[in-house]
């Protein structure tokens, strides 16, 4: 195994990842950020000093957690161990962590309980594989450069730090139990601070709930906090005691959701500095990130409202009015010249009017479409597009460049409508970032060959109609990429939801 002195910037492991930057020591353990040369892309890096004690534990998790295909979960690419060197490379996440988020105050209650819906449906995924976290933190829990929830440190962190428990649903529940209190209140439910955050107050020898600590904080929320964390005061309340249990607890509450950003004609200069929020990274100073999205608003009631709207409706009504007039004299002229022809009496219909007629079919299923390479695309979570969740996500493989690396002419996603229909149109929620070239094809066989591409669009990005020219008919819908974007040096595409119109039954 290497030596510590000689593991220095530069170094190459298994000739692909160049080490750059120390970002953190600590017991033995070192984090770096380094380059992986084949895909141009960055990642976290972790060696191992030669008395470093659980270094065979520490790559057992980490191929453990390479499996686990939930994208809110950090994603392990590599892990090796011999006699000359040990590693762990996993995703470079850049954005804010929760105690970032914390530092002007606690969140929105809907905020902070959306953040930790995802965080439990995540790390329920990760159980559901006998993967644990077991040592959840507010710098554990991220809100990603690319509008996501991102959970670090499922199973490597725990077997890093030789944390074990025989009761890991109820360790892992508690711990987002507290995550949820740190959101709430902007304190930490523990025995002393923790990542910069107060200990929680205490009444009587027990924490305070968050509704004692922070005015407005709803009383669904205060319960699930308590039935996740603070049992002293749950007073006959089941426990929660897995992350599916939290999960379900909040299934209901709104999601953070991507954020779309305006680009500038003139691009703006990068922020030189980001907080990394890996569990070993120091704290450093924040990207400038856009606030999350702000709660649904209450739909207001239908009634009286401002006298503006008052102003706009007597217009309305007087125009109303004309164009009845204007329709009756028309009427009589017509009546009174037969000969005339009353050329706007069958008008068609208004494309607004067409498409409303239409109406949203949900696919039987989704896989990942690479017929040109391996034929699979990330199949495990294409099912995250038509889950009506616009906050998870399928995503491409990672490529070297925006032409898909130069290794095939496209991928996608197909969709089984289950039986052929016809198509309205298709609307795909994409990432933020610019630069995808987008296909439509439709056709009665999975095979590419037999798929005709019925519309396009490039430089597609957020929400994307695509809309064919002709009536397209056919039970399968593939979107497919021609070109994918860029994220923090690396490329690929990205589809957050995905809506099929199919004009509705006479």
């Amino acid at each position: 195994m290497s030596s510590t002195s000689a593991v220095e910037p530069g170094t190459r492991l298994a000739e692909r990842f160049r080490l750059e930057d120390r970002v953190s020591e600590s017991d033995g353990a070192t984090l770096w950020k380094a380059i992986d040369e084949i895909l141009a892309r960055p990642v976290a890096v972790h060696t191992f000093a030669p008395d470093f004690p659980r270094v065979h534990e520490v790559v057992t998790a980490a191929r453990a957690a390479s499996r686990l295909t939930d994208p809110r979960l950090t994603q392990v690419f590599d892990a090796a161990e011999d006699d000359k060197s040990a590693y762990v490379v996993s995703e470079w996440v850049t954005g804010e962590t929760l105690t970032d988020l914390l530092a002007g105050g606690p969140l929105e209650p809907d905020r902070a309980a959306g953040l930790v819906a995802e965080a439990a449906e995540a790390l329920a995924h990760a159980h559901e594989a006998q993967l644990y976290h077991l040592c959840l933190r507010p710098s554990h829990l991220m809100w990603t450069t690319g509008n996501t929830v991102k959970v670090l440190g499922v199973a490597v962190d725990a077997a890093m730090w030789g944390l074990t428990t025989d009761q890991p649903a109820l360790d892992d529940a508690e711990g987002l139990g507290r995550l949820l209190y740190a959101g709430l209140t902007g304190h930490w439910p523990g025995d002393e601070e923790e990542g910069g955050l107060p200990a929680a107050p205490m009444i009587d020898g027990h924490f305070c709930t968050p509704r004692q600590v922070t005015a407005g904080v709803p009383g669904y929320l205060d319960t699930v906090t308590v039935r996740a964390c603070l049992p002293e005061s749950r007073r006959g309340q089941g426990a929660l005691a897995s992350p599916s249990q939290v999960a379900e607890a909040l299934a209901e509450v709104a999601r953070p959701m991507p954020i779309p950003i305006s680009y500038p004609s003139t691009p703006a200069v990068a922020s030189a500095s980001h907080t990394e929020g890996l569990e070993l990274a120091h704290h450093r100073p924040k990207p400038a990130m856009p606030p999350l999205p702000p709660p649904p608003q209450p739909r207001r009631p239908q009634g009286g409202g401002s006298p503006v709207n008052r102003v706009l409706m007597t217009v309305v009504v007087l125009l109303v009015i004309a164009a009845v007039g204007v329709g009756a004299w028309t009427i009589g002229r017509s009546l009174g010249s037969p000969t005339d022809t009353p050329a706007a009496s069958a008008a068609p219909s208004s494309p607004a009017s067409a498409s409303a007629e239409a109406e949203a079919v949900k696919p039987e299923k989704a896989q990942g479409f690479d017929p040109l390479g391996d034929g699979d695309e990330k199949s495990s979570v294409a099912k995250l597009a038509i889950d009506g969740k616009p906050s998870t996500l399928w995503k491409t493989e990672t490529y070297g460049s925006a032409d898909l690396g130069r290794l095939k002419d496209g991928v996608g996603l197909l969709l089984d409508m289950g039986k052929s229909m016809q198509i309205s149109d298709v609307v795909a929620t994409l990432s933020d970032a610019p630069g995808a070239s987008i296909e439509l094809k439709v056709g009665d066989s999975a095979e590419l060959d037999s798929l005709k591409t019925v519309a396009t669009e490039k430089n597609a990005a957020g929400k994307t109609t695509l809309t064919p020219e002709k009536p397209a008919t056919g039970r399968y819908v593939l979107i497919w990429f021609t070109r994918v974007p860029t994220d923090a040096g690396t490329f690929h595409g990205t589809i957050y939801e995905v809506v099929v119109h199919s004009p509705g039954s006479a």
